[in-house]
């Protein structure tokens, strides 16, 4: 298992796609962050804080992640290995451990470089070291169990195709639904009283919690299942090669 997510991790970072991808992410962050005269912009808002960053990444996870998984199972299908992966003396979930926690690992990379926003905006406080840093650290709790939600919802699609870039589609429409619909849903007050609970199936309301610092085990419950489902949907999809 350990030999399997070691290959997929070396598999991303030997590629240029893989650098295109983190380089993009931090570039995009980094425009948003610093040069855009929009609110999100810390120099020209005047507050040394983040929020621009937790606000936003969100948004670049939904294309971001689906393009480091669409390669996961598709590749494996298209080119006739996934056969010869699954005779390994490997159980499918160990399979997908392997592949999901390469992936998580991923974002992680991806995450770390953003930490030189944090010192910046440290820096720039005034006085010096004025920001409230719990709730930054709090915030990037939430941002890496929304990419682990997104991680093993970009899996799952990975699993229903041998085609990458239906792959990486499927991921992207999946992860936003999860995230953003139940909001457009909630909106409408088409529920009545089951409206609060229609919002509390998506990412959004539980990542904005935890975005402002507050981790409630009840957010975490909800990451867990999330991932959990979308994990066992993946084994579903993979053992459906035998039916």
């Amino acid at each position: 298992m350990f030999t399997l997510y070691i290959k997929e991790v070396s598999g991303f970072l030997n590629s240029l796609m893989g650098y295109i991808v983190i380089v993009v992410f931090l570039i995009v962050n980094g425009l948003f962050l610093w040069v855009f005269p929009l609110e999100s912009n810390i120099i020209d808002f005047g507050y040394a804080n983040l929020d621009g960053l937790f606000l936003l990444s969100p948004f670049v996870f939904l294309f971001l992640v689906p393009a480091i998984t669409m390669r996961f199972f598709a590749e494996e299908k298209k080119s006739g290995t996934l056969e010869m992966l699954m005779t390994k003396p490997l159980t499918d979930l160990q399979v997908i451990l392997a592949k999901y926690f390469a992936g998580f690992t991923l974002v992680l990379v991806s995450l770390l470089p953003t930490l030189v926003y944090f010192f910046s905006v440290y820096q720039l406080g005034f006085p010096k070291g004025n920001l409230d840093t719990g709730g930054i650290w709090g915030s990037y709790i939430g941002l890496l169990f929304l990419g682990a939600s997104f991680v093993s919802i970009g899996l799952f699609a990975s699993s229903l195709t041998d085609n990458q870039i239906i792959s990486f589609i499927f991921a992207t429409v999946l992860c936003g639904f999860i995230y953003i619909g139940f909001e457009f849903i909630y909106g409408l007050d088409l529920f009545g009283n089951f409206d609060l609970f229609i919002r509390t199936l998506g990412i959004s309301s539980h990542y904005s919690y935890m975005s402002k610092g507050v981790i409630d085990t009840r957010d975490l419950l909800y990451f867990f299942s999330l991932i959990a489902l979308f994990m066992l949907l993946t084994k579903i999809s993979l053992e459906s090669r035998k039916w």
